[in-house]
């Protein structure tokens, strides 16, 4: 049996803990449930086949910060795999706030917000088989990252699970089939590290099993393509920020050669922001600490964050 110790988890998602979400209200299909009353039918098409998208926001200072961005990728996701919602973004938008308001939550938060095609009459791939309209689940949780986790930095082994190609499972849809992400996570976690890197079917580094890579060589940032990793949108916006502030940033081909002569080294996620990354396969990067480009870039992308909340707000 695979068993994790949890108390030594380390990692991107690594949180505060909080009390109050043992006893947030879930919504599910617009009712606001008690945590330990939310539950989905065994036939729901996420659950049997993982025929689902999903969207994970940030509450921060009472804006759900790059919202246009997420629900752009959320219809993008949708339309992939042939689902038709059954809201319009402003709909979807109140009934994320009317979690929200049902949590008095205003900072710090992490919203999730998963939609499946809906429920089966029978276990079946078939899409014909659904007999309900999407199911829509949104959990909403007290979240703070761990600054410890950030100073500390996170270990990477570079699985031998590849990223897929557009051709078979595009690795930018935000989609409930995650298992092969799981596996390689698995696998680095075996070898004694946090998370994963993941190479794409060229060989070229790709992503992480839940985040993007960057590497810094010699005052330059280097991400991938873009053709074979997550469509992240914190990745997006420090792309911005170097391209805005005069840093340069090649989305380029790069093979783990380079990444282990890196300076530095850095993931991006919705949830922990910029976190660096202090080792890969046993190599230490730089001198194995928060570089110092990483620490410019993270408050960089933060001012981009300060800067939509004032526009929200104003």
């Amino acid at each position: 049996m695979y068993i994790i110790n949890i108390g030594m988890v380390h990692g991107t998602h690594n949180a505060l803990a909080d009390d109050r979400n043992e006893t947030i209200k879930i919504s599910m299909n617009g009712e606001l449930l008690p945590r330990g009353e939310a539950k989905i039918s065994v036939f729901d098409s996420g659950y049997l086949v993982g025929d689902g998208v999903w969207e994970a926001f940030r509450l921060h200072k009472g804006v759900l910060v790059f919202l246009n961005e997420h629900l752009d990728r959320l219809w993008q996701a949708a339309a992939t795999i042939g689902m038709k919602l059954d809201f319009t973004r402003e709909e979807i938008t109140e009934r994320i706030w009317d979690t929200l308001r049902a949590n008095n939550m205003y900072d710090d938060v992490h919203v999730r917000l998963m939609v499946t095609r809906g429920l089966k009459k029978t276990p079946s791939q078939d899409p014909r088989l659904t007999i309900s309209g999407p199911n829509v689940v949104i959990i909403a949780e007290h979240k703070q990252a761990s600054q410890e986790s950030k100073q500390k930095g996170i270990i990477l082994f570079t699985s031998t699970i590849r990223r897929g190609s557009p051709d078979y499972l595009d690795p930018r849809l935000n989609c409930h089939s995650k298992l092969h992400e799981v596996q390689a996570l698995v696998q680095a976690i075996e070898a004694g590290a946090d998370e994963a890197l993941m190479l794409d079917v060229n060989g070229f580094v790709s992503t992480c099993n839940a985040t993007n890579f960057f590497m810094v060589k010699n005052g330059e940032v280097w991400t991938s393509t873009g053709q074979y990793c997550m469509n992240g949108i914190t990745r997006a916006k420090v792309i911005e920020a170097c391209e805005r502030f005069g840093i340069p940033v090649y989305q380029k081909n790069f093979s783990l050669f380079d990444v282990y002569g890196a300076d530095e080294a850095f993931v991006t996620g919705t949830f922990g922001g910029l976190t660096p990354v202090t080792m890969v396969d046993g190599r230490i990067l730089g001198n194995g600490k928060y570089g110092e480009m990483t620490q410019k870039l993270s408050g960089l992308y933060e001012t981009l964050v300060q800067e939509d909340i004032e526009k929200n707000h104003g």
